[in-house]
């Protein structure tokens, strides 16, 4: 969304049009009138900086946008905005580095909203070798790389299905963020060749694993995905923790193996 020359209400009501709401339906949950609510879109009414944030946070509106909200409003940001680099967030980043390397000998790595790799552990690499540079960035882009023709998308057997699960997480998270670089990714990876009979995805109540074919047979990976509870920068609630488990035997002592082979190389 382009606030430049949106007001905040035009803010508002894009995002209440998002959420499917009714203009009833947001001012019962913000317990206002609803007549207030429709001079705060039609531009009638100034909101406070309070009042903003309030239905803000009703409508589950991310920090970045809630501080594009409160600049065409005229109101100074809230939420600070740091590189992971920056010493604002170096308590958050050793915890990041702590909980990647306690993850280890099995994969775990850190992305932005965009699904750029912000940081991973060393059982990452091997998955790397054989990747052409172009798709290793910067900045590397995890869903590229997985269903790029030259990156992961040949060694996955149940691509069809893993193919499915990406885009329909990615095609939430475009519509939840309004981030229009996730509209533009998710039409990127669409154009990607898909097999000849893709499989449905299955229901998120189903734990659902990537298979990727190895030298020495099938590794089964299930993955979690891990967020900060109360981020109050832009950077920290944008950032997720994706770590992958072996979801049988042969998958463990494969990883517990390959991570003992890279200590002694």
């Amino acid at each position: 969304m382009n606030t430049n020359s949106q007001t905040a209400g035009a803010l508002l009501r894009q995002w209440r049009q998002r959420r499917r709401l009714s203009q009833l339906d947001l001012a019962c949950e913000a317990e206002i009138s609803t007549r207030h609510l429709s001079f705060v879109e039609t531009g009638r009414s100034h909101p406070s900086r309070e009042m903003l944030l309030h239905l803000a946070e009703q409508l589950e509106i991310p920090l970045r946008e809630r501080n594009r909200l409160l600049g065409a409003a005229g109101y100074a940001p809230l939420y600070s905005q740091h590189e992971l680099t920056d010493q604002a967030l170096s308590t958050a980043r050793q915890a990041i580095e702590q909980l990647l390397k306690a993850h280890e000998p099995y994969p775990a790595l850190a992305i932005d909203r965009q699904w750029n790799l912000l940081a991973a552990n060393a059982s990452v690499g091997p998955f790397l070798a054989g990747v052409p540079d172009f798709l290793l960035g910067p900045p590397l882009n995890v869903l590229r790389l997985s269903l790029h023709p030259e990156g992961l998308a040949p060694r996955i057997i149940n691509l069809g299905q893993w193919r499915a699960h990406l885009l329909m997480r990615l095609q939430r998270d475009a519509e939840i963020s309004g981030d229009a670089g996730l509209h533009e990714l998710l039409e990127e990876l669409r154009g990607y060749p898909a097999p000849d009979a893709p499989s449905e995805p299955v229901s998120e109540a189903v734990l659902m694993p990537v298979l990727l074919q190895t030298e020495s047979g099938v590794l089964s990976l299930i993955s979690t995905t891990t967020v900060f509870g109360t981020p109050n920068d832009v950077t920290l609630a944008e950032l997720a923790l994706e770590t992958f488990f072996p979801a049988d035997t042969f998958s463990t002592d494969y990883l517990r193996a390959l991570a003992k082979t890279a200590e002694q190389s």
